[in-house]
């Protein structure tokens, strides 16, 4: 894609950009919001593994379902930078490198996933484990995936900070969305960094917190597959950039 095919037909993208920014939002809902809900006990590592270990079929779909949202975030981001960057190149270079570090340690926290079968299913580990210390090693895993997420967050938040100002001014989408963006960067911002250093204020605070958050995203991701950008306005930016 190059900036010239986006200038001919920047509603093409936009809407490309919705698509992708709705796998996103539904691989990510049903990867951490089902399969995780549904197979990891809070506190119970014994639990959890037995859990993980008869459903392996769900476990693994939840596994690519994560990989799929990094997958598809990485062109959504290269649309969304040819669209907004005639409001503030600078700024939108800001937004993509907060979110391409964002999907980088969220790419990273993906491994600790994988190697949650592996170590619970690899039978060569009983012969130095006990089934107690490897379902320990399990939740290890599984904890240290949190914390590495957590960390892609609170950049993703940063990202929606910069991003959300940039569409508040661009005129070619509503002032309404960028202000919502801001919100639910901050939210992650908070819940994020409260999940590190104030762990009972984060407990108390979800998932409640959450529903700006999806309004936000779900609101950007809506308008640009449904309405797109004004392309007048877009066009008239992008000459004056």
């Amino acid at each position: 894609m190059t900036c010239k095919t986006m200038e001919i037909s920047p509603q093409v993208y936009a809407r490309l950009a919705g698509v992708l920014y709705l796998a996103v939002i539904v691989f990510g809902a049903f990867a951490e919001g089902f399969v995780i809900n549904s197979l990891v006990v809070a506190g119970d590592f014994a639990a959890t593994a037995r859990n993980i270990v008869a459903s392996p079929g769900l476990w693994n779909l939840g596994v690519a379902c994560n990989l799929i949202v990094v997958i598809c975030a990485v062109p959504q981001l290269w649309i969304e930078y040819l669209l907004l960057k005639p409001v503030s190149h600078k700024l939108m270079l800001l937004a993509v490198l907060l979110n391409l570090l964002s999907l980088a340690v969220e790419c990273m926290s993906k491994l600790f996933l994988l190697l949650v079968t592996h170590i619970l299913n690899n039978a060569d580990y009983l012969k130095v484990f006990e089934p107690g210390q490897l379902q320990m090693l399990a939740g290890l895993a599984l904890k240290s995936h949190d914390i590495a997420f957590d960390i892609a967050l609170i950049f993703f938040g940063f990202t929606c900070l910069v991003s959300g100002y940039l569409i508040y001014k661009s005129e070619f989408l509503p002032k309404l969305i960028g202000l919502l963006m801001q919100l639910a960067g901050l939210c992650y911002l908070v819940v994020c960094f409260s999940s590190f250093f104030a762990p009972a204020f984060a407990k108390a605070i979800m998932p409640g917190i959450f529903i700006p958050i999806l309004i936000g995203e779900a609101s950007f991701c809506l308008w640009l597959l449904v309405k797109g950008v004004n392309v007048e306005k877009w066009r008239a930016r992008a000459s004056v950039g």
